[in-house]
C-alpha cells in the first residue's frame, strides 16, 4: 500500500460518526410595506426607483429617461431596445452600451439588492459594461432579508448569480464616494409585473 493509499484509508476509517446539521432558523421578520423597504433601501445605496406615468410602454419609458442613449440593450422581451442581448456572440461587443434592460428575479427589502443570474441577463457581462442599468421588477417578488434571500431555489440552478445593490461606487481613496467608478454608473428599478407586456404598474400601485 503506497503512502497516500494509507493516509487515505486511516483517514476513512477514523472520522466521526455523520451529524445533522443544525436547523438554521427564518429570523422572520413581518414588513409592512416590503416594496417601501426596498425602495427606502435601494435609494440609500444610490440607487432610484422610477415609476412611469399610467398607459406609458416600457420601450417609451426608458427612452424618455435617457434621451441620450444611443444603445439600449434588452435582455427581456418587455423592452425592444436597440439591440437584444440574443444576437450577441461576444461579450466585448457590450462595450458601447449606454442602457442595460434586465428583469430581476426578486429583490431585497433589507439591503435594496435585486437578484440576477445567467438567464436574466442572457450575457453577463451587461450587468457592468452598460452606463446604465434598468431593471424590471414584480413588486410583489421581495424578501424581507438576506436569509430568506439564500433559500432562493435559484441559488441551486444558476452557473452564475449576483446581488446587484445600487451603481458601482468606492470610497477607498481619501473617504471620497464617487459612483460608477468601477461599472454601472446608474441603476434604476422599475415596479412592472411579471408578464406584462411593455406595460408598467400605473402609477398609485405598488402590486
Amino acid at each position: 500500500m503506497s503512502s497516500r493509499a494509507h493516509i487515505l484509508d486511516r483517514v476513512r476509517r477514523n472520522q466521526p460518526a455523520p451529524r445533522a446539521l443544525p436547523e438554521i432558523p427564518s429570523f422572520g421578520r413581518p414588513l409592512a410595506d416590503p416594496w417601501a423597504a426596498f425602495a427606502t433601501a435601494l435609494e440609500r445605496m444610490g440607487g432610484s426607483v422610477a415609476v412611469p406615468p399610467e398607459g406609458v410602454a416600457l420601450d417609451a419609458f426608458v427612452r424618455a429617461r435617457f434621451p441620450e442613449a444611443r444603445v439600449i440593450c434588452s435582455a427581456t422581451a418587455e423592452v425592444a431596445g436597440t439591440r437584444s442581448t440574443s444576437t450577441v456572440r461576444h461579450p466585448g461587443e457590450l462595450e458601447d452600451v449606454d442602457v442595460g434592460v434586465v428583469r430581476a428575479v426578486f429583490g431585497v427589502a433589507e439591503t435594496g439588492s435585486v437578484w440576477l443570474s445567467e438567464r436574466e441577463f442572457g450575457v453577463n457581462v451587461l450587468g457592468f459594461l452598460s452606463q446604465h442599468l434598468v431593471v424590471l421588477l414584480d413588486p410583489t417578488s421581495i424578501v424581507p432579508d438576506l436569509h430568506h434571500a439564500y433559500r432562493h431555489p435559484g441559488f441551486f440552478e444558476a452557473r452564475y448569480a449576483v446581488f446587484m445593490t445600487g451603481p458601482s461606487a468606492t470610497a477607498d481613496i481619501e473617504g471620497v464616494l464617487v459612483r460608477g467608478a468601477q461599472g454601472i454608473r446608474t441603476l434604476t428599478v422599475v415596479p412592472a409585473a411579471a408578464g406584462d407586456a411593455g406595460n408598467a404598474i400605473p402609477e398609485g400601485r405598488t402590486a
